[in-house]
């Protein structure tokens, strides 16, 4: 099949299910332009160096066509993610300092026994459920109420912050049917109302700070200089959108994959200390995040002798590159023992997400909580229904049932 419309056939909600073939013909050809120019990379030594090489930019307004609407949000200035150094540097480093080592190196690790707590009271919810549905009951809660807790939002705010998510999240692959142009203007509302409501909430903590990010935020001292408020917005929307959406996706993944492989179930179950190499695995055969198509090229670059003009854009196939067999041993098979793991869940290089650490503690708990709970569960179909989304693929729903 035609390798110029493979992004088409990647993206088609009819291959969300298993899109892992698609991804199979693109390492094939390592690197396909497709016809609207840009070029897709499947491939992870490829992958993995481009994720490294300066001339490759973060920010789509470097591209021939520039895409402004990637930018920022009615007069919120971009988040770091969209940027390059040095400006990218800048911001991850004074968002760094109050959520991780070296600056705050116990914050995560306090976290643990709130998420114990916060998986406990979901779970304690579904003790009368013989079915639950994994996402709605239970991986889509978690992450919201952990990164809430983190940023310091009250609790009785909390549940407004699932229906701006979805809204932001439904902007960025919207269905065949669907406006996409509505569906954009709905996430841009969206992502401004959060932002104002952090905003808001951090000009709180000018005067009554907590032990929480946003206090952090607007209470900062560093020779690197301060957050402004607008960046304080952008950061605080970055971390929740992100934190949230792909903490779900890891666990619903995660426990999908589990019950399509009963006997690793089963030995997880008995052993609950196999789960941290488990999840390691998890992200290679099943990331939440499946590409990078933000990316567009400072200067002409070759990959894998194919040139690749500047200012196109670029997407890297992180999905692919996980099941790479000059890189991985039998990548298509699910093997929680699997060593040198390197995979390309998290991305690579100065773009790597910074939340790494909290997604792997929130599945770590959250999948060896579930195992405890259900007892012989059973998938009540497979494959599951499938978000929209193809670069944050996951089950949209996951209805389990007991055993008998």
């Amino acid at each position: 099949m035609a390798s110029d419309t493979l992004f088409q056939r990647i993206t088609d909600y009819a291959h969300r299910a298993d899109p892992y073939p698609l991804y199979a013909e693109l390492r094939e050809s390592r690197v396909a332009r497709q016809e609207d120019g840009s070029y897709l990379v499947g491939t992870y030594h490829e992958i993995e160096a481009l994720l490294h090489d300066p001339r490759i930019s973060s920010d789509r307004r470097n591209r021939t066509v520039p895409d402004e609407t990637e930018g920022g949000t009615e007069g919120l200035p971009p988040a770091f993610i969209g940027l390059d150094d040095p400006e990218h540097h800048r911001l991850r480093g004074l968002a760094m300092r109050s959520f991780g080592p070296p600056h705050t190196p116990g914050r995560i690790d306090a976290m643990h026994g709130e998420i114990t707590r916060i998986v406990k009271d979901l779970l304690t919810g579904l003790r009368d459920k013989d079915r639950i549905d994994v996402v709605d009951d239970f991986a889509y809660p978690l992450p919201v109420t952990v990164i809430c807790r983190l940023l310091g939002v009250p609790i009785e705010d909390e549940p407004r912050f699932r229906q701006w998510s979805d809204a932001i999240v439904a902007g960025i692959a919207p269905g065949p049917d669907e406006d996409p142009v509505e569906r954009q203007r709905a996430a841009t509302e969206a992502r401004k109302t959060m932002a104002l409501y952090l905003g808001g909430l951090a000009e709180k903590r000018r005067d009554r700070p907590s032990d929480d990010m946003l206090s952090a935020f607007v209470g900062g001292d560093s020779t690197d200089g301060q957050l402004t408020q607008l960046e304080i917005m952008t950061t605080s929307v970055l971390l929740l959108i992100a934190g949230h959406e792909t903490t779900v996706n890891l666990i619903t993944n995660g426990m999908l994959t589990l019950l399509r492989h009963p006997d690793q179930l089963a030995r997880l179950r008995s052993d609950p200390s196999l789960m941290p190499r488990a999840v390691e695995e998890l992200l290679r055969y099943e990331p939440p995040v499946q590409m990078l198509p933000q990316r567009t090229p400072l200067a002409d670059i070759e990959v894998a002798g194919i040139t690749i003009p500047k200012g196109v854009p670029l997407i890297l196939m992180l999905a692919a590159g996980n099941r790479d067999p000059e890189r991985f041993h039998d990548p298509d098979r699910f093997d929680p023992d699997r060593g040198d793991n390197l995979h390309l869940g998290f991305g690579s290089g100065i773009h790597s997400c910074f939340g790494a650490p909290l997604a792997r503690l929130e599945a770590q708990i959250a999948l060896n909580a579930l195992l405890q709970h259900l007892d012989a569960p059973r998938l009540t179909e497979d494959p599951p229904p499938y978000r929209r989304s193809p670069v944050l693929r996951g089950p949209r729903h996951l209805l389990v049932e007991r055993g008998a």
